[in-house]
């Protein structure tokens, strides 16, 4: 984690720039807002789902939000239907897949650096 935090800056969603995430190409795309190499904890961005069902589970603690369309998530046997302006709380360890044919989603985790600290 950087020993300084950044200054305020802000970013505009239509100059954001979305790129693959993981190995799901497509169905994944993720623009960072902020995170570790901001020296802050917690991390944000914006991801867009199409056509997509990934599995996953999660390595930090989560907030998303939906901001268009619908995210099917699967956690614990039972599958939450988020529209928009919906949100749900993702503790670090659930199993979910996340399924959508479009969505935009905001999501807010923390530690930031979870990939360093696993």
């Amino acid at each position: 984690m950087a020993s300084e935090k950044a200054p305020v800056r802000l970013e505009r969603f239509d100059e954001l720039r979305f790129a693959p995430r993981f190995e799901y190409g497509e169905m994944a795309e993720v623009s960072g807002i902020c995170g570790a190499e901001d020296g802050t904890e917690l991390g944000t961005g914006w991801g867009k789902l199409t056509h997509a069902r990934i599995p996953w589970t999660i390595k930090y603690d989560e907030v998303l939000t939906v901001f268009e369309g619908v995210l099917k998530l699967h956690a614990n046997g039972e599958v939450h239907e988020l529209k928009p302006r919906d949100c749900i709380w993702l503790p670090k360890g659930t199993e979910v897949i996340y399924e959508a044919e479009s969505a935009l989603i905001h999501f807010a985790i923390h530690p930031s650096n979870w990939h360093e600290v696993e």
